[in-house]
């Protein structure tokens, strides 16, 4: 056992672990009770609208020409196995325990108090840079659609360098806004607005199917040539470790392409967030999270071969791939429609991200880590209405007015190692409480989670070093608020008494 000293002979054991049952007692006190909405629908509409941003529009041409060829749907595929050996983790952890918070409330029952902060110091980073990302991303459409309507921002609001991005900044205020009045409101306007991506999405697969060339397909493996090693901070930290240089095309080039577009399914893990806002969460949790990942692998596969097959891989553009197919076969409406389908697809994802980092928030304050008081549910809109906006305008200072491109992969390495440790978390569950009623049980334990903490930790591989010494600090800096503030007014320390020096 590991202990922390405190005070004169007095000490805390900083892995203690908070029971199910404590867990499922907190979702019931009146001030800090979340109100059930949501349904199997609600939840899969919600994975969805997260996950398809503009790596559907984007990500399919570029690992195509860069890496897989034509294989860029094999690709798909194997990123998807990875994400669902843990989503499979994630599903069985969300319907025994659904309360708000996820991967840092899985960590508090299986690891203890201090790595489920780290958990949850570490999807603080995750979803609030990637919210402010996507809103800069969907700054970037938004603009472009309106200069194709005639219509030009000033430079200082809008663009490649704006001062304040007053876009981006305003759509994260009224996002921020609808989460506040309501769960079930925000599911709403997330369904509308999925709809509409959706659509434009099967339109432009239907579509190009009439302009599709065979020939396009092969080779449908290119053979493979080495790339440009990285080097210094730039490489990835397995060509560091290993001398293991990637490899563009054939089938190493396959799994090297799997390894970016792993990056395009994340988000279904947001969907256990919503876990005690859910009616059902049991029986609708694993729906919700499985039945997401299937469905945007389905669309992710058609979008890559039709790209394709529309246009030759060596052709494609790296910035538009899906838009410049269409207008390499004359069908220049299908520019506007893809701007428009990505600014619903970013949407969708701005939001929900920001509602996955209210509800990790608002377990931590609840817990105590973080002050309590912000954990409080607005008794009209049943929503941490005080926390979701503090979140927003956060999210709309990054967005507004730093670049963040430099991070944006620490949102990667942040998900990867919450896969990892709910992937563990499964087996050592399972373990300590073999006597829990499990709704939905991971088949082949320990062997699926074995493999799905070994398949992220190769793709975290696979990121560059500079990603892993910025990811490095955050977390020495949140086990530093952790010692100062964190365990001295843990609500699981108070419940038990400090046990003497012996």
């Amino acid at each position: 056992m590991i202990t922390l000293r405190m005070g004169k002979g007095r000490r805390v054991d900083i892995f203690r672990t908070k029971s199910v049952e404590q867990s499922m007692r907190d979702t019931e006190a009146p001030e800090h009770q979340l109100r059930k909405r949501l349904t199997a629908v609600d939840l899969t509409v919600f994975g969805i609208g997260v996950i398809v941003g503009t790596g559907i529009f984007v990500l399919t041409g570029q690992v195509a020409k860069e890496l897989a060829g034509p294989a860029v749907a094999l690709s798909f595929i194997v990123a998807a196995v990875v994400c669902g050996l843990a989503a499979l983790c994630y599903a069985e952890f969300a319907s025994t325990i659904p309360v708000a918070g996820s991967a840092y409330t899985f960590s508090f029952a299986t690891l203890g108090e201090f790595p489920a902060w780290i958990i949850g110091w570490d999807l603080m980073l995750e979803m609030a840079l990637a919210s402010a990302v996507v809103a800069v991303g969907w700054s970037g459409y938004f603009s472009s659609l309106l200069n194709s309507m005639g219509l030009f921002l000033p430079s200082w609001m809008a663009g490649d360098d704006p001062v304040v991005n007053v876009p981006a900044v305003i759509i994260v205020l009224i996002l921020t806004g609808v989460l506040i009045a309501g769960i079930k409101l925000s599911s709403r306007v997330n369904l509308i607005i999925v709809a509409i991506k959706l659509t434009v999405i099967m339109l432009v697969i239907v579509a190009g199917l009439f302009f599709i060339n065979v020939a396009n397909y092969s080779p449908f493996i290119p053979g493979s040539i080495p790339t440009e090693a990285s080097s210094g901070l730039k490489a990835p930290l397995i060509q560091v470790l290993f001398g293991i240089t990637p490899v563009a095309f054939g089938v190493l080039g396959i799994f090297s392409a799997a390894a970016i577009v792993f990056f395009a399914f994340i988000g279904f893990d947001i969907v256990a967030t919503a876990a005690e806002e859910t009616i059902k969460p049991q029986r609708d949790m694993p729906r919700g999270i499985i039945g997401s990942l299937v469905i945007c692998t389905i669309l992710y596969v058609a979008v890559s071969l039709v790209v394709v097959g529309m246009q030759k891989y060596t052709e494609l553009s790296s910035s538009a791939p899906l838009a410049d197919a269409f207008t390499s076969v004359g069908q220049h409406w299908a520019a506007a429609l893809i701007s428009v389908g990505a600014i619903a697809g970013l949407t969708t994802v701005v939001m929900i991200l920001m509602l996955g980092q209210t509800r990790v928030l608002f377990a931590m304050c609840r817990d105590g880590l973080l002050p309590r008081k912000l954990a409080k549910v607005h008794p009209r809109t049943g929503t941490p209405a005080v926390l979701t906006a503090i979140v927003g305008l956060v999210a709309a200072v990054l967005a507004g007015l730093i670049s963040l491109s430099a991070l944006a992969e620490l949102v990667n390495i942040g998900t990867l190692f919450a896969f990892v440790v709910v992937s563990a978390g499964v087996i050592i569950l399972r373990r300590t409480r073999p006597d829990l009623h499990r709704a939905f049980r991971v088949p082949m334990v320990p062997v699926l989670p074995v493999l799905a903490v070994l398949a992220c930790f190769y793709l975290m591989l696979n990121l560059p070093v500079e990603t892993w010494l910025r990811f490095l600090i955050w977390m020495v800096v949140g086990g530093l608020l952790y010692f100062f503030y964190g365990y001295r007014h843990s609500t699981v320390a108070g419940d038990q008494p400090l046990s003497p020096k012996p």
